[in-house]
């Protein structure tokens, strides 16, 4: 089996074996009863690679939009939109460094983030999610039920895009940074916007993420309860005993039992949400 290598958060390098479902934790959802693939979707300044799924018998799908962890759209994240469709929506995972460069092409997380992380705005990415909701609504998607999930650097962005957005409904935002970001480029950070809330969102973090500290974590939740409406209907869960990444579960990181329970909690709030 060939190996990709990728780059902790801490910034060691590490080996992990290419996602084919045949690792003893590594996760590969079957596309049966899907539709589903790669394409190309409409963006400010020309089109952008992406990959959807969505149930095949199911006509107006509710759209979760799937936001990359910082090693780009990888097969762990298409791997979760292939998650959501057999729960019953529409996932959409864009590209969204594809402007600023390839981060398949990185083994450095320092690198990762000087070359290409740092240099893609914020204003960027939420334009560019617009144009995803807008091309899912012409493949049949109910827009009007809009979720947004994202993990690591699409944690952060979760919050911001459902703050952004007035029709998103709901978020569930995995373990992405709270009060800081990846560049000064991020003029906002999630505790920055929590009046601006449109949308409830969950937030599923690790109480031994040495890369989101605690104290940031209650710095958040306290500003929840200032917050919109929304903001006072979110909510930040944690896992005392996972770290960084403990959904990944392509990465030493995983947690199964956590990932378990959290994944179910997040399916819950957007059934709940977006029904």
């Amino acid at each position: 089996m060939a190996d990709m290598v990728l780059a902790t958060m801490e910034g060691k390098l590490m080996t992990f074996s290419k996602i084919t479902g045949n690792g003893d934790t590594t996760i590969l959802t079957n596309t049966d009863g899907l539709r589903q693939g790669m394409a190309e979707v409409p963006v400010p300044g020309g089109t952008m690679s992406a990959y959807y799924a969505a149930p095949a018998v199911v006509e107006r799908p509710s759209l979760i939009l799937v936001i990359q962890e910082i090693f780009g759209l990888h097969e762990h994240i298409k791997d979760i939109c292939r998650r959501l469709a057999h729960e019953g929506y529409m996932a959409l995972g864009l590209e969204l460094y594809q402007r600023q460069g390839d981060a398949s092409q990185y083994t450095d997380i320092g690198e990762l983030i000087q070359d290409i992380v740092s240099k893609v705005p914020d204003e960027q990415v939420l334009a560019d999610l617009d144009a995803g909701v807008e091309w899912a609504a012409s493949q049949g998607a109910d827009v009007s039920k809009l979720g947004v999930t994202g993990f690591c650097w699409g944690g952060r962005l979760t919050w911001m895009y459902a703050a952004h957005n007035p029709a998103c409904k709901a978020g569930v935002a995995w373990y992405g940074k709270l009060v800081t970001g990846h560049s000064p480029l991020q003029k906002e950070h999630p505790i920055d916007i929590v009046g601006r809330l449109h949308a409830p969102v969950l937030g599923l973090y690790g109480g031994q993420d040495a890369s989101i500290p605690m104290e940031d974590v209650h710095r958040m939740q306290e500003a929840l309860k200032q917050g919109s409406e929304a903001a006072r209907a979110s909510r930040i869960d944690v896992y005392p005993d996972s770290g960084h990444a403990f959904y990944a579960d392509y990465r030493p990181s995983y947690n199964a039992q956590d990932a378990r329970d959290a994944w179910a909690k997040a399916v819950e709030w957007f059934d709940r949400l977006l029904d």
